[in-house]
């Protein structure tokens, strides 16, 4: 038997943190959330880092994939890993999955499957066109770039036309050693904001919507952005599930980021496959949910 039915799998910084800064404390609070709902189910439940030398993977039945909120700033390291521990333990989201939706031409992919995007150029690297040159192929007056692979916005910029040359410099820094995207800003998330539908095992659970602080249009929390619970329309649901639903193998946790684009249709901004930060504090009771999807499993 195993030592442990489920591990849920975090970062070094959030395994056993000194720091008590809210933001740390939501981190546990989620964790927690989830592992009591799992031990209610009767499910023996552990939690430590990915990188963790010391944890023996094969002592347990799933490893969750939940807070590992550097894999970003370390993605051949995350990748080795994913590797290794795929003979050891059955991974949550699987491998397929997690490898799939590291790299944010996932949104291609669905795209081709039908899933209204935010309109996206992906730039390879090594491209030599200057961003100058790339925004001006666009006709976008106002864009934002981006790595494929990052989190918590990094390395995100917001743009005119006219501020493009100060930020040739970046780009070609970047562009060197990473594939970007790059993306029209979408005004919508000034005055709309930007939703967050939460979906387990295909069935829709929650939402919120977050508000980039005033003169920022970063929405995540950790970049000053407040977050509000959300009540999904019915449009909005079925958004949601279908967007997972156009995924293979469907996900058993999934969060769907979504804004309105220019002609006031819902487009997907971000699929969170891996890592999602999923709101349990602003609606409790999903916890549960995310545990019964993870009971389809065993």
């Amino acid at each position: 038997m195993k030592a442990f039915d489920i591990t849920l799998v975090t970062c070094h910084d959030y395994e056993n943190p000194t720091s008590t800064t809210e933001y740390v404390q939501n981190v546990l609070l989620e964790d927690r959330l989830i592992a009591e709902a799992l031990q209610a189910k009767g499910l023996r439940v552990y939690r430590t880092s990915w990188d963790n030398p010391a944890f023996d993977w094969t002592t347990t039945g799933m490893a969750v994939v939940r807070t590992t909120w550097d894999y970003f700033n370390r993605p051949k390291e995350f990748a080795a890993w994913l590797t290794k521990v795929q003979h050891l333990t059955r991974l949550i989201n699987p491998i397929e999955t997690l490898r799939w939706n590291m790299d944010k031409h996932y949104l291609q992919d669905l795209a081709s499957r039908g899933v209204n995007i935010v309109p996206t150029r992906f730039i390879e690297i090594g491209e030599t066109q200057t961003l100058q040159q790339l925004v001006n192929a666009t006709g976008w007056q106002k864009v934002i770039i981006k790595p494929a692979i990052s989190g918590a916005a990094r390395h995100t910029y917001r743009m005119t036309r006219e501020q493009v040359p100060a930020h040739e410099a970046i780009f070609k820094q970047l562009i060197a050693g990473e594939a970007m995207l790059l993306q029209p800003f979408m005004n919508t998330v000034e005055t709309h904001g930007e939703v967050s539908h939460m979906v387990f095992g295909s069935k829709y659970s929650h939402s919120v919507l977050k508000r980039a602080k005033a003169g920022d249009f970063r929405v995540q929390d950790d970049h000053g952005g407040t977050v509000y619970a959300y009540e999904a329309s019915e449009a909005e649901v079925q958004y949601a599930e279908n967007v997972t639903a156009q995924c293979s193998p469907v996900p058993v946790y999934a969060r769907v980021d979504v804004m309105w684009d220019s002609n006031n249709q819902l487009a997907l901004v971000e699929l969170e496959l891996i890592e999602p930060e999923l709101w349990m504090r602003k609606h409790p009771q999903s916890a549960g949910l995310f545990a019964d999807a993870i009971l389809t499993l065993l």
